[in-house]
């Protein structure tokens, strides 16, 4: 079984986005105190998108608050979740000692003195036979709404073994329909080891899941690739690490076939062959070579030259192209400098190598002041990647205060705007006219490049130059050199010339024309706007709210949480530098709160005006 861990804070949802992709299932963790986090809603919405099973396992019963019902619900109301509790606790905080299995009907007890390394199984105690009976009854009309044949001999009254509890179970859980829920304290052990059974009872293999979509890159067709050794290879890289000792690590996930070191393969995304070299099991504290890795299986290799994390690795006689890996766009940058010129050279070096682990991570040079510009999910996510930077290359810089990743679109839709690129100096010349129409999209919905091109008027082989063009000009806008984001541009028509004509001077007249419409369409800035939830006594929840309004924040909501006010807002990235100093303040220490990017959306004038003048 290869379990994978990932950071709960929001700043490195990469990790969690990545490890989804790969995963035929999920064990999801919730504090039994705080129950659903911000952070559990988020991660339960990347499951979804990525249609993992899971179980569910809430820890820290033993802490003062905890509330095994209540997260139970809490599920059940904010995450739109179908929970089934499969245990129960036996005592609550300080009193917590271990746990019934309301499958099998039996207690198990862990002892303090050896930190869980041990369990008693035991009889039901007294104190909580009733509200486990009740439990288990409950928990057998949740799972047979699930199963027909289970319906029946529940309503029958006829008795339901053990095993068809657990083959009903496993197939809601594998289909969607259900989320078993565990519970323990993993500090002392208690209850973690009966997650593991979970895992093996309830999560599906990969024998399990329906084979994977491809692109088959010579036809366009979707082929399926079935968990199968005897299909052609199919393996996708989920993540990159550079280790001191033995360099660029690749992480990937088969899908089909067999990988072997030694092998010559094609990265069908870059379409480039690879050959492999030593093939690594990973284990948390060591590494297990091996010459081989099957259908289902999870490992890294070295050697790789040209691939990097979404990268298709396949049969290079049946080529095939995997789903990539969709990635948020950074929203917070800071400049950063070395220290000393010598160091120049080593700070591009160890950049770029984070770059290549990170997909969130970005690194762009500001075009009118040199200045190299970090790009990042987070202040605490920069500050970690600035830290490594520090340890792990031994890079000093000097960094730059946060500021916000703006964007730029178009608010007018515009029916014809040209470009055209015209150059003659002697001998061939270049020549290349494009006529497009731009118009704005919904935010979020990213470029859209159309092809209208119907007759010949611009050949072929120039369309995907202008589209290039126009991806390069949209990395700076015109109203402050920001990214242009969520609108559709779509070429119908132009000219050539048969001599002077080139994918350069299509590329050129691409760009001029898309310079040209930004101008002309009412171009405005877009700030990002970030979903906040503060917890904090409610006798400060006035401040709080009061704080968050005066910073053109828009609350959304408030609940009370385990004796404390939950307030969510949407406010935008630019307000909420340093608040976490202002709610310790308002709050005397006792708030905290968590965050994470909502939506971009239009910047007002009268800040705009601020934004591009510098004051801000």
């Amino acid at each position: 079984i290869n379990i994978i861990d990932t950071p709960g804070h929001i700043d490195f949802t990469a990790e969690v986005q990545r490890s989804l992709r790969v995963l035929d299932g999920g064990v999801v963790v919730f504090d039994a105190v705080a129950g659903v986090e911000p952070q559990s809603e988020t991660v339960w919405r990347q499951a979804d998108e990525y249609n993992v099973p899971r179980i569910c396992f809430v820890n820290k019963m033993d802490r003062t608050g905890a509330d095994f019902s209540r997260t139970i619900s809490m599920i059940r109301e904010r995450l739109n979740g179908n929970p089934i509790p499969i245990q129960w606790p036996i005592g609550q905080e300080s009193d917590f000692r271990g746990i019934v299995d309301l499958v099998t009907m039996q207690a198990y007890v862990w002892e303090d003195d050896d930190l869980g390394a041990t369990a008693k199984v035991m009889d039901i105690p007294d104190d909580v036979r009733e509200t486990v009976e009740l439990a288990h009854h409950e928990m057998l009309e949740l799972v047979a709404d699930t199963d027909d044949e289970l319906m029946a001999k529940y309503l029958d009254e006829d008795e339901i073994s053990v095993d068809e509890l657990r083959a009903a179970l496993r197939k809601a859980t594998v289909t969607g329909k259900a989320t078993p829920v565990l519970c323990g304290t993993a500090l002392r052990n208690k209850g973690v080891q009966r997650v593991l059974d979970a895992i093996v009872y309830y999560l599906p293999s990969p024998l399990d899941v329906p084979a994977v979509r491809a692109t088959a890159p010579r036809t366009d067709e979707i082929v399926l690739r079935h968990p199968s050794d005897e299909e052609p290879l199919a393996a996708l890289i989920f993540k990159i690490v550079t280790d001191p000792y033995v360099g660029k690590l690749a992480y990937f996930r088969v899908y089909s076939g067999v990988l072997k070191s030694g092998d010559s393969v094609m990265n069908t995304n870059k379409n480039r062959r690879e050959r492999i070299g030593r093939i690594l099991r990973m284990h948390a504290d060591r590494r297990e070579d091996v010459t081989e890795i099957h259908a289902g299986d999870i490992a890294a290799t070295l050697g790789l030259k040209q691939t990097f994390t979404g990268d298709t690795l396949s049969d290079s006689n049946d080529p095939v192209v995997l789903e990539a890996i969709d990635f948020p766009e950074p929203v917070i940058s800071l400049a950063i400098e070395p220290k000393s010129t010598k160091d120049q050279e080593k700070m591009g070096l160890a950049l770029r190598a984070l770059a290549e682990e990170d997909p969130t991570f970005q690194i762009r040079t500001d075009d009118q002041t040199g200045q190299t510009v970090l790009y990042g999910m987070g202040e605490l996510h920069l500050e970690v990647l600035v830290d490594r930077m520090l340890r792990e290359f031994k890079v000093m810089a000097n960094v730059g205060r946060p500021s916000v990743a703006y964007r730029e679109t178009i608010t007018q839709k515009l029916e014809k705007v040209e470009g055209r690129f015209v150059r003659q100096s002697g001998g061939r010349g270049q020549f290349g006219h494009v006529v497009i129409s731009m118009e704005p999209l919904e935010p979020g919905s990213g470029f859209v490049f159309e092809n209208k091109i119907i007759g010949g008027v611009i050949p072929r082989e120039y369309i995907a130059p202008v589209e290039e063009g126009i991806r390069e000009a949209m990395s700076s806008g015109v109203l402050a050199g920001y990214p242009v984001v969520d609108l559709k541009v779509s070429l119908y028509d132009g000219s050539f010339h048969e001599v002077d004509s080139s994918e350069m001077a299509f590329k050129i007249a691409g760009s001029m024309a898309f310079k040209e419409g930004m101008q002309r369409g009412k171009p405005i800035l877009l700030e990002p706007i970030m979903k906040l939830e503060v917890v904090a006594p409610e006798d400060n929840t006035g401040d709080v709210i009061g704080n968050l309004s005066a910073n053109r924040g828009m609350i959304e909501g408030m609940e009370m949480r385990a004796g404390l006010q939950a307030v969510k807002a949407l406010v935008p990235l630019a307000q909420m530098f340093g608040y976490a100093t202002r709610l310790r303040s308002m709050t005397q220490g006792r708030g905290t709160f968590t965050m994470e990017f909502a939506h971009y959306a239009p910047v007002s004038d009268s800040i705009a005006k601020d934004i591009l003048s510098g004051k801000r």
